[in-house]
């Protein structure tokens, strides 16, 4: 790099000033609600517990899970799981939604149970080709496929090509749900995104249990509240931090940030994880952007060997720029260790530093392709990106900054080993996700090549056919996700992290890029999420 010519990314402002964070304001809160809430909760929990009838609690389940109240009823969900996970239903939809739920907790499940609805060719009957919900919830069932279960897969095509057809026939309410889970599955959808639509779709279809409904509306009013308290408190240490003044060619992107955090870990007991990972995130970005836009490789190499040593001595080697990035990091992960430390006795700043480390090695790796205008092969490629995407690392932080009801022991701490299959497939997804929404901005200010470029010239794909490539590659990702996630010695809150960071990934990048570009999509989505309670 010559003289002092950098390059630039050229990314916008923030359009969520700090007085403006400042202003958000709500009349719901936890502690004033706390009443009302905790009645409709022991009125919700009696109901679920009366219902006798294997359908109807099935689908009082799922009315749970798509209201994004489930977690408070965890318990009694999996007992009313457990007494009816033997039933057999005769009909597709109850068939269909049975086999998702006790897929989604854990429970053994024979595929067996769609043999009724395949004919003698060995396909599902065409007799079905005009049962909506049956074939609603099928679609919904098959993207709990885990490799090598032919029957899902064909209940997927054949689901799909139905209700494609019949979409145009049925009335607006439904067509809508229809064409809602075809965009995004169930499986695949992030906790509170489209809990308003699934309120609004449960208000037009109740006739009894009008709790369940209050319930959902108060829940995420009064969690959208500690949403906006947590932001102010994450805008001050933003600006504190000073990186929007000192490191001018980084993205200003709190909000989309938190973003992020609120995807991975909703819950309002997460409150310290969720603060503690948009700081991550935030850190990250920084960094993210120093190597791939603004540092010259001499720098990096610096950098990079630095955070290796983790050691605030090396810091006098570093250009000024890079020491505010570097300081920042060492303390960051320095005062999470601590916080740790004090609280469980556990000392744990040997992953947060391999985190760091692994995660600036894969960047290092891409900026050296840059500089050698070299293109990887899909393979190359895809053995370093996973890592450089942030996934690992954003794992191993998710999971240590769990607080209230999560202990920190040397078992747990195994976890992030003997998940690391887990946290792969995770990490993929996140990263083809980031590859589909980026990479056409990312080309054409001459960006590292992503996984589209590689597919492209590797196999001399149009961009059309490299991208149909990679949501192939990204289904079949999902597919091992799920074989993952049942392993039975993962804990749940692991298993939650990984499937929610691929599921945040998906959603954000879904129409471009979500954290370069921050109008459009994504602020309608955080107005959604932040700022506008659901109406009474």
């Amino acid at each position: 790099m010559k003289g002092d010519q950098r390059r630039s990314a050229n990314y916008h402002p923030s359009i969520w000033e700090p007085e403006l964070i400042e202003s958000f304001n709500s009349t719901y809160t936890c502690e004033s609600h706390a009443t009302q809430l905790e009645g409709l909760k022991q009125d919700v929990k009696k109901s679920l517990l009366s219902i006798s009838d294997p359908g109807v609690l099935l689908k009082h389940v799922d009315s749970l899970q798509k209201l994004e109240i489930a977690y408070h009823f965890e318990e009694e969900i999996n007992e009313a799981l457990n007494l009816i996970h033997s039933e057999q239903p005769e009909d597709l939809y109850t068939t269909s939604l049975q086999f998702r739920l006790l897929r989604e907790h854990n429970f053994p499940v024979s595929l067996a149970v769609f043999n009724k609805f395949i004919g003698r060719d060995g396909k599902f009957m065409d007799s079905l080709s005009e049962d909506v919900t049956g074939l609603l919830s099928l679609y919904e069932a098959s993207h709990m496929r885990r490799n090598g279960e032919d029957i899902l897969e064909e209940a997927c095509d054949f689901s799909v090509t139905k209700l494609k057809t019949l979409v145009g026939r049925l009335e607006s309410d439904l067509a809508e749900q229809v064409q809602l889970s075809l965009r995004t599955p169930f499986r695949w959808r992030v906790p509170r995104v489209l809990t308003k639509k699934s309120i609004e779709i449960y208000q037009k279809n109740v006739t009894e249990n009008l709790n369940l409904l209050e319930l959902a509306r108060l829940d995420f009013n009064s969690v959208q509240c500690l949403y906006q308290e947590e932001l102010k408190e994450l805008s001050r240490w933003w600006r504190m931090l000073g990186f929007k003044e000192k490191l001018s060619f980084a993205r200003d992107r709190l909000m989309e940030n938190y973003l992020w955090a609120l995807g991975i870990v909703f819950e309002p007991h997460h409150s310290k994880c969720r603060i503690g990972l948009t700081k991550f995130v935030c850190i990250l970005t920084a960094i993210d952007d120093m190597y791939d836009v603004y540092g010259s490789l001499d720098e990096l190499e610096i950098f990079t060997g630095a955070v290796k040593r983790w050691d605030l001595k090396a810091m006098e080697d570093l250009p000024e720029y890079m020491k505010l990035c570097y300081y920042a990091t060492y303390n960051f992960a320095n005062e999470l260790a601590y916080d740790v430390l004090k609280d469980h006795g556990l000392d744990t700043l040997p992953y947060f530093k391999e985190a760091w480390t692994n995660l600036c090695g894969a960047y290092q790796v891409e900026a050296k392709w840059f500089y050698s205008s070299q293109t990887p092969s899909m393979d190359e490629y895809l053995k370093n990106a996973w890592i450089s995407v942030g996934g690992p690392a954003a794992v191993t932080h998710a999971y240590l900054l769990q607080g209230e009801g999560f202990p920190i022991t040397k078992k747990s701490l195994d976890c992030l080993k003997d998940g690391s299959e887990l946290i792969y497939w995770s990490s993929l997804i996140t990263r083809l996700s980031d590859d589909l929404g980026t990479s056409i901005a990312e080309s054409k200010r001459g960006d590292v090549a992503k996984s589209t470029d590689c597919y492209m010239i590797e196999r001399g794909m149009s961009r059309e056919e490299a991208e149909e490539q990679i949501k192939d590659l990204i289904s079949q990702s999902w597919k091992m996700l799920n074989e993952e996630s049942a392993k039975s010695y993962l804990p749940k809150s692991m298993v939650k992290i990984c499937l929610n960071m691929a599921r945040t990934a998906q959603c954000i990048f879904q129409y471009g890029d979500g954290i370069g570009t921050s109008t459009g999509v994504t602020k309608d989505l955080l107005t959604s999420l932040i700022l506008k309670p659901i109406p009474h």
